[in-house]
């Protein structure tokens, strides 16, 4: 048996208990991985230096690690649990007027959700109450992907895939005035993204999120899912404080400003160690174009 066989099981297991226990356990394992990767450690400490103009301290470090780690110990709670159950671990809600003020205008609204905090409880609570259709890439690994999907294809809630169809599936529900999310922070393929600055450094950037915004008068919301360890989540949701216009470019720029934006709201919870400046394969970098 491969050692990626034992995760579905694994899940299964870590799923029956308790969120406290969870965050608790991750919070270890996620310093104990911090100290054992210098990878991990080089690629969190470059990336938060570049947000914060300054070089982390050790408790920021510290800190950033075990929230990491808590992280991907929610997870199996988050996908496989009773969705009311998982639900009812959100403690508070921030700013939802503004989604009920997109809906009672008739526009779709595009919900942009970086890696900030719990950002797999977003989709779930939106799509309770409403229509949703996100963008979904399959995981490396494949045995884990039946019980992500079940995790995430949950209420009202559809997967799209991360390809033309699925930015099809996308458009063609925002024109039917339905909500739509996607990680506006992923690292997209090849001619999928441009070059834009992401706290200061050329950073490959999808377009998709620009482009969906000229869709049907959508409204662009980010959401992000702060973490209370041990308790829960507290969801959070702002308009742009920037204006959204120009070419896709300018577009792709001001939301990367936006993102920006929240995560210096909440950076312990970000997940520097997610290789952000990473040249996608067939991707010429910036760097190298003008050397």
């Amino acid at each position: 048996m491969r050692l990626s066989q034992l995760i579905p099981p694994l899940f299964r297991l870590l799923a029956r208990i308790p969120l406290p226990i969870l965050h608790a356990w991750g919070g270890l394992l996620g310093w104990l991985v911090y100290l054992c990767s210098a990878a991990q450690r080089r690629r969190t400490r470059a990336n938060m230096a570049l947000a914060l103009g300054r070089s982390p301290k050790g408790h920021e470090l510290r800190k950033n690690a075990q929230e990491t780690g808590r992280m991907m110990f929610e997870l199996p709670f988050v996908w496989l649990r009773p969705l009311d159950e998982v639900l009812a671990k959100v403690v508070r809600v921030e700013g939802w007027e503004k989604v009920e003020a997109l809906r009672a205008a008739g526009r779709p609204m595009v919900a942009l959700t970086p890696h900030l905090g719990c950002f797999e409880i977003i989709s779930l609570y939106i799509g309770a109450r409403m229509p949703m259709t996100v963008l979904y890439r399959p995981p490396k690994l494949t045995e884990a992907e039946a019980f992500l999907r079940a995790g995430r294809q949950r209420g009202q809630i559809q997967l799209a895939p991360a390809d033309l169809s699925g930015v099809r599936r996308l458009i063609k529900a925002m024109r039917q005035g339905e909500a739509t999310g996607l990680l506006p922070d992923q690292a997209p393929g090849k001619g999928e993204g441009v070059w834009v600055p992401f706290f200061g450094r050329p950073a490959y950037t999808m377009t998709l999120a620009a482009r969906l915004s000229e869709v049907q008068g959508a409204g662009v919301l980010l959401f992000w899912g702060e973490r209370i360890a041990g308790k829960g989540w507290c969801i959070h949701v702002e308009e742009l404080q920037e204006t959204l216009d120009g070419s896709i470019d300018a577009r792709a720029a001001t939301l990367n400003r936006e993102v920006e934006r929240i995560i210096l709201k909440c950076p312990s919870q970000y997940l520097w160690s997610y290789n952000r400046y990473k040249v996608p394969a067939g991707v010429t970098s910036p760097v190298s174009s003008e050397s």
